[in-house]
Formats: C-alpha cells, sequence, structure tokens
C-alpha cells in the first residue's frame, strides 16, 4: 500500500488517478475541506481515508503494508500568512514523516517547490549541496517552509546521518492540468483563462514594471500535471534513485504564450489586455523561472515533457471543455 499526503489536491488526485488504473492501493490522507475538492478524488479507488492529524499513529499500526510514502500535502498557498499554520502543516509534519519513512525502512518522497529559488538570482539548478542550498533566497512563507524542509534533509544526508532507503525531494515548477479547480486564485493561468474563454470575456494579464520584460513576457516553467505523475510513477518504480530534483520542461514560457494557447486550443483568437501588478505582488514577483533538467536525466529518467501547446490542447478538449472536467 503507498501511503499517500495531498492525495485529494491538485498533484495529488492525479497521481492516486494513476496508481488506481494501474490496481495499486493507496490510502489517503487529506483536508477535504467543504467544497468540490471530493470530486477530485471520486472516480478512483481508494484504500483508506486517513485523518491527517491521527497520521503516526496510523502509520505505526500498518508499517508492514506501508510500501512507500509520497507526501505531496501542503498548505500551498503563495499569500498565506499565517507562518504558524505553514510551519506546522508543511515543516514539523513533513520532517515526522522523513523520521518514520527513516525509522521503519520505507522510501519518502516528497513535494518542494520552484518557489524555493527566489527571484531567480542564483539560478534554477537543483543543487542539493547544502552550500548550494544557502544561498537561495525564497520569497514567500511558503516558499521559506519548503525551504526548510530542503536544506534539512540535504544537511543530514550530506552528515551520513540515517536517511530512508529512498529519499527523494521534488522541485515542481508551474504545474497545470485537471483536478486544480478547487485551488481558487492558485488555480493556473490556464484554467483561468479557459474561464475567461467560455465566458466571452477578454482575459488580464499583468503589464510589466522591469523595462527588460514586456507586457505579458514574464515567463514561466510551465509543466503539464501528466508529466508530473510520470516522473512520481517512475520515481516510485526506481527506488535507487535518491535525491533532490526539478520537475519541469527546461523551457520558459510566456504568459502570453499560455494565454494564446488556451485562446487557440478553444477556437478562439486570443482575447488580451493588461493591467498594473498590485503592489504588494510588485517585490516578490519571479519574472522568469526554467528548471534545469540535467540531473533527472541523469538519473535515468529520459521521458520527453509535453509541449506547451500539446498540453494546453489536451487539457481544455479533454478535461476543461467537457460537461466533467476531473481526471
Amino acid at each position: 500500500m503507498i501511503f499517500l499526503t495531498g492525495g485529494a489536491g491538485f498533484i495529488g488526485s492525479n497521481l492516486l488517478a494513476a496508481l488506481s488504473d494501474r490496481g495499486r492501493d493507496v490510502a489517503l490522507a487529506d483536508y477535504m475541506g467543504e467544497d468540490d475538492k471530493w470530486q477530485n478524488v471520486a472516480k478512483h479507488a481508494v484504500a483508506a481515508f486517513v485523518d491527517v492529524d491521527g497520521t503516526l499513529d496510523w502509520l505505526n499500526a500498518r508499517a508492514p503494508m506501508i510500501e512507500s510514502v509520497v507526501h505531496l500535502g501542503a498548505v500551498s498557498s503563495t499569500t498565506e500568512r499565517d507562518v504558524d499554520k505553514i510551519v506546522d502543516r508543511n515543516i514539523r509534519y513533513t520532517l515526522a514523516l522523513w523520521d518514520w519513512c527513516t525509522n521503519n525502512g520505507k522510501p519518502f518522497i516528497y513535494a518542494s517547490s520552484a518557489a524555493t529559488y527566489g527571484d531567480g538570482s542564483q539560478g534554477f539548478d537543483d543543487d542539493g549541496d547544502p552550500a548550494a542550498l544557502a544561498r537561495l533566497r525564497p520569497l514567500n512563507p511558503y516558499a521559506w517552509s519548503k525551504h526548510v524542509v530542503d536544506r534539512r534533509i540535504a544537511g543530514l544526508h550530506a552528515t551520513a546521518a540515517p536517511t530512508p532507503p529512498q529519499w527523494v525531494g521534488l522541485k515542481f515548477f508551474n504545474v497545470f492540468g485537471p483536478n486544480e479547480y478547487h485551488k481558487g486564485d492558485m488555480r493556473s493561468i490556464a484554467c483561468k483563462v479557459f474561464e475567461a474563454v467560455a465566458d466571452n470575456r477578454t482575459f488580464s494579464l499583468f503589464r510589466s514594471p522591469r523595462p527588460d520584460y514586456a507586457d505579458g513576457e514574464q515567463c514561466r516553467d510551465f509543466v503539464y500535471v501528466r508529466d508530473c505523475v510520470d516522473v512520481l510513477l517512475w520515481l516510485l518504480a526506481t527506488p535507487s534513485v535518491s535525491g533532490l530534483f526539478n520537475v519541469g520542461t527546461g523551457k520558459a514560457r510566456s504568459f502570453l504564450d499560455l494565454a494564446s494557447a488556451v485562446f487557440r486550443a478553444a477556437g478562439r483568437e486570443p482575447d488580451v489586455d493588461f493591467v498594473d501588478m498590485p503592489e504588494d505582488l510588485a517585490g516578490r514577483y519571479q519574472y522568469f523561472t526554467q528548471a534545469a533538467m540535467t540531473r533527472l536525466g541523469a538519473a535515468g529518467y529520459t521521458a520527453p515533457m509535453t509541449p506547451l501547446e500539446d498540453a494546453v490542447q489536451d487539457y481544455v478538449t479533454s478535461y476543461l471543455g467537457q460537461p466533467d472536467p476531473y481526471r
């Protein structure tokens, strides 16, 4: 049985779908809430729903049954300001799972984030050396919490402290795809653009206050959730691989590229205007991200990532444009 935190969330529910399709037993721990998040898991078999606050007791009672722990759950909003909440859920809980996997000899795969790279001035190389990680400066509490965990785990590994038999941290870049609908303002631009298309509205992107970036030309490494799941499945099947890895396409594209691709996939010419960036965001904004993907490739993962336009076409036609958009 695979123990999956965040299994009703965005990436987690897509992994659940893939594992369920393969007949794998999955125990899911997540906060379901009172909205439609439950629909992310409604189509798939779940072996057990685990109370997040009772995770360690549940795992201790079933240790021989657990094959791997995949930890994707987190307070993931980049605008969350309750730092005590972030410390509790993103740092303490993650390190408690690390300790459990270390003590019980279970593989541990967890979600980090490209947000740990901050403004990008130190580049986007997934160097897991403690000295390299120490140079990064995250821009918000969410990113900082992910960075704290990366540094702690990297430090333990560097000093030859006990670790799980397999341990992997994944720095996901800008992921988009089905089952992100519950994320509110944290939904991808692709999802938000389609809503504008469906309502026959113009979509607004941020103007750029920097002269080196034209309006709408701020760039991200946009990666389709299906590719993220493929990486996770490969890691689960390849227990010899450990380390900290980026998960992106390795190619930055502009927000205007993404918005235009959604319009065209939905059969409309792009209809985009520009609005000023909020003042409280301007000092914490990433203008460019692009994953260095050489380390994941060197570890043995060679599957190509889906090109942006192909990924958007699949998202729009297979999910967003359907009466039931859930995977």
